[in-house]
């Protein structure tokens, strides 16, 4: 999923980027991935004893919320608001019911990623988790995101690079295109969007695509095309999305956002005029809060959300978290300041209507992969999301509803079925 640099987190093989922090067991992402146990039965029922302890003490502004406020400012505008999630975060009842309180939508984290789907080549598929995740999807009428049909990461410790680097043309196309499509098959009607293909673009590729990823080295550039003609074929009225990162600003690295929407839009462009069936661009969004006001290029941005727009592909935000390097370590400070950098950065994206969705990649502190992948230097912990790790509102939540609430409004994309009924806890 989304990352802030692409030259300082890239892991072919190892545990994707998606959620960290710790469950109500202490156990974290990583581990789960290592072969933690996951959930045995239903989801809502199931409760970890304890829960995460308490940030560090400080008086912060005490934020009121109304539970489901999120998704009905957000259903109000024709945009449907939702959360990432995953089978092992949701053992957690009391984090359970808050995402099913507030999100109307769910983008499955890693329940459907090969570290759980197909563990080593030999595995046989394993849908358990993918069944429980979108269980919990519909038992409280949220709408599902797939991720991901096609991605170089999330296989996890059992897939050795020869495994993937190794194979020939066709031993790539039945590995990539029969789980595909045997993933595809088993959720058919049951998904409202696919990440059909995530992170598969790059400035430094060739014509716009990426060239180091092993599908692309094994099976050829058409890789990505076929992905999506496969998807459309099983499961022919679930929207398949090209999801990317680095849309927003300079990262610390010196990489400039333009370069990556130039070769996202040769790649859309190439897409198009072959056929392909992309209905929609994820938005990433991991937002660096460090400069943010002075970084982000309002203009530039509007005008890129316009050029998608332009080609008839809707817009999802996919992931939206704040990274707080270059803040305070105190809470309240930099609380303050994330939720500015939620404020600026969906003032823009939502005047645009194009935009259908807007998903945070995670809703509490309590589960964010930025605290394992990236610590901060001083110890703190993060707080990128809505929700501290008590499960309280932050300013950040007000931000976003703010924002949601003043959106221009739109034709919604889907239809909720939770629009007239109270969303169902853990």
């Amino acid at each position: 999923m989304g990352r802030y640099a692409e030259a300082g987190s890239r892991r072919l093989l190892g545990s994707s980027p998606g959620a960290s922090g710790r469950t109500a067991a202490g156990l974290t992402r990583r581990s789960v991935m290592l072969g933690a146990t996951g959930l045995v039965g239903g989801l809502a029922t199931q409760v970890l004893g304890g829960t995460s302890q308490a940030l560090a003490a400080g008086r912060r502004r005490r934020v009121r919320c109304t539970p489901g406020a999120l998704w009905r400012a957000a259903w109000k505008r024709g945009l449907v608001f939702g959360s990432s999630a995953a089978t092992w975060q949701l053992e957690d009842a009391e984090y359970a019911a808050l995402h099913a309180s507030e999100g109307a939508m769910l983008f499955t984290e890693d329940d459907l990623l090969w570290y759980r789907l197909k563990p080593t080549p030999e595995s046989d598929l394993d849908f358990s988790f993918g069944d429980q995740i979108v269980g919990f999807a519909e038992a409280n009428d949220q709408l599902v995101v797939g991720a991901h049909l096609v991605w170089d990461e999330g296989f996890g410790e059992g897939w050795t690079e020869e495994d993937l680097w190794g194979l020939s043309e066709q031993e790539a196309r039945d590995l990539l295109f029969g789980t595909a499509t045997a993933l595809v098959q088993h959720y058919r009607g049951r998904v409202a969007a696919w990440i059909a293909a995530n992170e598969v673009t790059s400035p430094e590729g060739v014509d716009g695509f990426r060239t180091d990823v092993s599908w692309y080295e094994t099976i050829g550039p058409s890789y990505v095309s076929e992905i999506f003609h496969l998807a459309h074929e099983h499961d022919p009225d679930a929207v398949l999305v090209l999801n990317e990162f680095g849309f927003e600003t300079v990262n610390e690295f010196g990489d400039r956002p333009e370069h990556r929407r130039r070769a996202t839009l040769q790649v859309i462009d190439t897409l198009l005029d072959e056929g392909v069936p992309v209905h929609a661009l994820g938005v990433q969004a991991h937002l660096l809060a460090d400069r943010f006001a002075q970084r982000f290029n309002t203009h530039t941005y509007r005008r890129f959300l316009a050029d998608v727009a332009a080609r008839g592909l809707h817009i999802l935000v996919t992931e939206l978290d704040v990274l707080d390097d270059g803040l305070s370590a105190d809470p309240t400070v930099r609380d303050q300041a994330v939720a500015d950098v939620y404020r600026r950065y969906l003032d823009v994206a939502l005047d645009e209507p194009a935009v259908k969705a807007v998903l945070t990649f995670g809703l509490s502190d309590r589960y964010t992969w930025l605290q394992e992948d990236f610590p901060r230097e001083d110890g703190a912990p993060r707080r990128p999301l809505p929700y501290d790790d008590q499960l309280k509102p932050k300013p950040a939540y007000d931000a976003l509803l703010t924002s949601l609430k003043n959106a221009v409004p739109r034709s919604p994309l889907w239809q909720l079925r939770r629009s007239t009924r109270t969303a169902r806890g853990g």
